[in-house]
């Protein structure tokens, strides 16, 4: 049972974050004094249009970049002064990514892709085995596990890609509009299983322009212009009547 978000404790929190990017002699504003928490359990979907800051947001997140001013704590540690091998760590054992194109190496399969985090983290052969098959279970594809990437479908690679960002049991799951490149039934099955992670207690972060993929989420924060448009968090009864409404419209396409 996932924990009340309001009493569980912080995984990310930004205080007056600003993201300044120089092109030439142009500013960029990409985030202005963002303030944000996440809390542990939660499923947060982050919307916006393109160049709403929302990408900048996944990113400095998931510490791929560091904020221009303010503060990021990431479970309750000050991120923003680590050097690289710090956040490289910090990133492998904290975060799991899923992005949209996948990323997965074609020449390994299913089980090795998955292994990968744990090969960084210099985790023992048959303890990565072991978690790796682990992680495919729980995705629905411990029996593809020796397939190379171009002998899955597309929901199946991304399914991979899931497997391999939650084999550490990390505690931020962060997604990058995760099923852009599905077609729709796919792109069900796939949220289906983050809310299905979700509901097993992780916290779940991620990005989309789709209003359709944000209504999986139990709380969907909107950004324009680098500020926090608006902030909303669906009541336990709505959750169930905009999925169904949601999965019928869904069939429409």
């Amino acid at each position: 049972m996932t924990e009340d978000p309001r009493v569980a404790a912080p995984i990310i929190e930004l205080r007056a974050i600003g993201k300044v990017y120089h092109m030439g002699e142009i500013a960029v504003h990409a985030l202005r004094s963002v303030d944000f928490i996440v809390r542990a359990g939660e499923m947060v979907a982050i919307m916006g249009a393109s160049g709403s800051g929302k990408s900048t947001m996944l990113n400095l997140i998931g510490t791929l970049d560091r904020p221009s001013d303010g503060e990021y704590l990431l479970d309750g540690e000050p991120v923003q002064n680590l050097d690289e091998f710090e956040l490289a760590a910090l990133r492998n054992r904290k975060i799991g990514f899923v992005f949209q194109s996948f990323n997965l190496l074609p020449r390994d399969s299913a089980l090795e892709n998955v292994e990968l985090p744990m090969v960084y983290a210099g985790e023992r052969r048959s303890t990565r085995r072991k978690k790796a098959i682990t992680a495919l279970d729980r995705v629905g594809l411990a029996d593809r596990m020796d397939h190379l990437p171009n002998q899955l479908s597309g929901g199946q690679q991304q399914r991979v890609s899931i497997a391999r960002a939650i084999v550490n049991e990390p505690l931020l799951l962060l997604a990058d509009e995760p099923t852009g490149a599905l077609d729709s039934t796919t792109t069900k099955s796939v949220m289906e299983l983050f809310v299905e992670l979700h509901r097993q207690g992780m916290t779940v972060v991620l990005v989309t322009h789709d209003p359709n993929i944000a209504a999986y989420a139990e709380r969907v924060v909107t950004f324009k212009d680098g500020v926090i448009l608006s902030d909303e968090t669906k009541t336990k009864d709505s959750d169930a009547s905009n999925r169904s409404h949601h999965a019928s419209h869904h069939s429409d396409h």
